[in-house]
């Protein structure tokens, strides 16, 4: 410390060094919250633009997102007697997905029921290597444990946001 009095201008240069580091520190933290706002108002956006749709233009919303993101041969099945599929598509890598859409308001919850019916039904109904419900709203905690544990993609509203806005992946990946 005494050598720190003694030599003035080292002590001025760290004390100027720090300010430097804790602003630039700061700055970038700044960024990334502004960063961290827009991406969470953009994906407000698209769940609120889901919610305004019909069943009907929500499942074709969704085979829309499928086609822009590469799949092909994608189709739009949903309705009476659909067996628990919605969309079903060629994924880019060749896998064939069938998607259950889910439009449901804020206070639904995708339940175990819908996750049993997809499962009982995309591989052997439809001849699919692999499911995904994707759903305006959430999971209950026991629809999501069973759709991960028999490997089908729940896509909540989170991840819908995230896959419309390009900031996140699609549910077969």
């Amino acid at each position: 410390m005494a050598w720190l009095v003694a030599h003035p201008v080292v002590l001025v240069l760290l004390l100027a060094g720090g300010g430097t580091g804790t602003t630039l520190f700061l700055r970038r933290r700044l960024r990334e919250q502004r960063r961290a706002a827009v991406l969470r108002d953009l994906r407000a956006r698209e769940i609120a633009t889901y919610h305004a749709m019909s069943p009907r233009q929500f499942e074709e919303a969704v085979a829309y997102l499928c086609t822009r993101d590469g799949c092909h041969d994608v189709r739009v099945v949903g309705g009476a007697g659909d067996l628990a599929a919605d969309v079903i598509a060629t994924t880019p890598d060749g896998r064939r997905i069938v998607v259950q859409c889910k439009r449901y308001g804020p206070t639904s919850s995708v339940g175990s029921g819908d996750v049993q019916k997809v499962n009982g039904t995309y591989r052997d109904a439809h001849g699919a290597h692999l499911a995904a419900i994707v759903t305006t709203s959430r999971f209950t905690g026991p629809a999501r444990d069973f759709a991960l544990r028999v490997g089908i993609r729940p896509f909540d509203e989170t991840a819908l946001a995230a896959w419309a806005s390009g900031t996140g992946p699609a549910p077969w990946m």
